[in-house]
């Protein structure tokens, strides 16, 4: 089994490191502080915004899929698919991130 860092510890830790670089972030969404899943929605400074959402590759390995699909979409969508998520999962995390020169990724693969 492998180990993994609490949620609210990798949240803190990205924020940091999002600081750090001058990219601006917010928690915008508060979940279970051990294990609630991570999103994070990516704002392209033009309106539109991709929703990074936990998954797996073929292989077992961790990593993030596109939830709100390969391209960016309107942030009422991404906003509306963020609902639908926590309404299935109340306990989840959303981190929003002003990316607008792309300049922020996640660790881990992101799997199309």
């Amino acid at each position: 089994m492998e180990a993994r860092l609490k949620a609210n510890i990798w949240i803190k830790a990205q924020l940091r490191f999002l600081d750090l670089r001058c990219i601006p972030a917010v928690i915008s969404r508060r979940g279970d502080p051990d294990a609630g899943a991570i999103f994070i929605k990516l704002i392209n400074g033009r309106g539109q915004a991709t929703v990074l959402s936990p998954g797996f590759g073929r292989d077992g390995e961790r990593g993030w899929t596109r939830g709100t699909g390969s391209e960016p979409v309107p942030e009422t969508e991404a906003d509306a698919y963020l609902d639908r998520q926590a309404d299935f999962d109340p306990d989840i995390w959303v981190l929003e991130i002003e990316d607008a020169k792309g300049l922020y990724l996640p660790e881990g693969r992101i799997f199309d």
